[in-house]
């Protein structure tokens, strides 16, 4: 991604952004379309999609996926039909999603059904000149199936959901575990939503492990917790999505879609940010994150540390 792009992209400069990707889109001259790694292809060649039936790929992340179907309505409004070949385990969620005509599920090779014009779901704001409001949702945008679940306890405090790992891409984003445990104290009962954790790190970090590889199962324990604390994963953006309160810890250099300061996102309203001031220092973000907690727990007013 270009600076320019990234730099308009967090200012909320949408049609400087879009400017940008138009001479981008000229500048690459209209190769071969899915050619190279398939997160890197370039889909959209500028073909209009109005009246048109579209496929959107989702060739990125989980978290890419869950942020730019708020576009898939916009889209639908001006094509004759938006069929969203995603990742699998999205699928319960999003084939009932505003704009989407149907959902399958994403795989190796060529899609099964017929379309005219093919696009990344990245690629479709920028398609559609989103206008800020489309970008800015005020409100919850993604639903939940129903599933039985076992309800959360609720005797111990306050319930926040930790995440602290990533995947490979920019190991910068994770949080030592170790650090996790100064987010205990009276009032507070941490609950693990961390995949493949060890009883031994739950322990040090006095967690309970609530941990699931269901996405929709997470996101109804998003909903049954009364706040998560996460770094930038895809948790943050189904949080954000589903309109659940989350504190998203960011590393100093974070990505273009955060603002470099503030503790506020356009993307979601429901997020708080807690930014680090010096390049992998993490202890000063969960000090900040505990005060707040501190703060929160006592009904907004300033005590002495818990």
């Amino acid at each position: 991604m270009a600076g320019g792009w990234a730099e308009a992209i967090r200012a909320g400069d949408f049609p400087r952004a879009w400017t940008i990707n138009d001479r981008d889109l000229l500048e690459i001259a209209y190769p071969p379309k899915h050619t190279g790694p398939r997160h890197l292809q370039r889909i959209w060649r500028g073909e209009d999609l109005k009246g048109k039936h579209v496929l959107v790929r989702c060739y990125h992340g989980l978290g890419d996926t869950i942020q730019f179907l708020r576009f898939m309505k916009p889209l639908r409004a001006m094509a004759r039909s938006v069929t969203l070949w995603c990742q699998p385990e999205l699928l319960p969620m999003v084939e009932d999603a505003a704009g989407v005509d149907r959902a399958i599920p994403l795989h190796d090779g060529a899609p099964e059904v017929a379309f005219e014009v093919d696009i990344e779901i990245m690629e479709v704001p920028h398609a559609i000149r989103a206008r800020r409001d489309q970008v800015e949702i005020r409100g919850p945008y993604l639903a939940l199936p129903p599933i039985a679940l076992q309800p959360l306890r609720r005797d111990q405090g306050l319930a926040v959901g930790l995440v602290w790992k990533v995947g490979e891409w920019d190991k910068r984003r994770e949080v030592p575990a170790v650090l996790l445990r100064n987010l205990a104290g009276p009032g507070v009962a941490l609950h693990s939503l961390q995949r493949g954790t060890s009883t031994e790190e739950l322990a040090a970090i006095g967690a309970r492990d609530i941990s699931t590889p269901d996405i929709v199962a997470l996101g109804h324990h998003l909903r049954q917790l009364d706040l998560v604390i996460c770094v930038d994963t895809m948790v943050a953006h189904l949080a954000g999505a589903l309109g659940c309160e989350a504190w998203v810890l960011l590393h100093a250099d974070c990505d273009w879609r955060w603002p470099q300061s503030g503790a506020r996102s356009f993307w979601y309203p429901s997020l708080r940010l807690f930014h680090q001031t010096r390049p992998g220092d993490w202890v000063d973000v969960i000090a900040d994150a505990r005060n707040a907690l501190r703060v929160r727990l006592e009904g907004g007013r300033t005590t002495a540390a818990m």
